[in-house]
């Protein structure tokens, strides 16, 4: 299985930017993974919040196949601890399916178009964070998940 992280808009610091590609390597040793960005859009005064939602949803719908299971991480999601997100990364892959696609959507959120393609809906907490530290907390998490499948001390540090 391969598992996608698929972004808007590139991460602008360097500090955030190393974590995450730490992060991303030290995950290559358990799973394929790919971390996809898609560039902000531009020229968005003169876009409504939908019509920017609309764009960025066929941005990101070009970004995936038909096979894609597809999980957006939004704040209306499923919450789960490190232990039950572990849990929930063996179920999928003991269901045979070839890529699980996550995505962080941009400023706004979804389109309906991507809500109606998603097969779920994670959240990483109740409270706000940047997108790009969304990018880090979340490839820490799936990295975390992977320790726990295979009983490394990681998870007990």
């Amino acid at each position: 299985m391969t598992i996608k992280l698929i972004c808007i808009g590139k991460t602008d610091n360097s500090a955030l930017q190393s974590l995450i590609e730490e992060y991303a390597k030290r995950l290559g040793f358990y799973i394929k993974f790919e971390l996809e960005l898609i560039s902000d859009l531009k020229k968005t005064k003169n876009l409504s919040e939908a019509q920017q939602k609309e764009k960025e949803g066929d941005l990101i719908l070009a970004k995936i196949s038909a096979s894609d299971v597809l999980i957006l991480l939004d704040e209306n999601g499923e919450q789960f601890n490190s232990v039950s997100f572990a849990d929930y990364l063996q179920k999928h892959m003991n269901s045979g399916i070839k890529n699980l696609a996550f995505v962080i959507g941009g400023p706004y959120g979804f389109s309906d178009a991507i809500y109606t393609k998603s097969s779920g809906k994670l959240s990483l907490s109740k409270m706000t964070f940047s997108h790009q530290m969304v990018r880090l907390f979340f490839i820490e998490q799936l990295y975390r998940g992977f320790t726990i499948l295979k009983n490394e001390p990681y998870h007990h540090r």
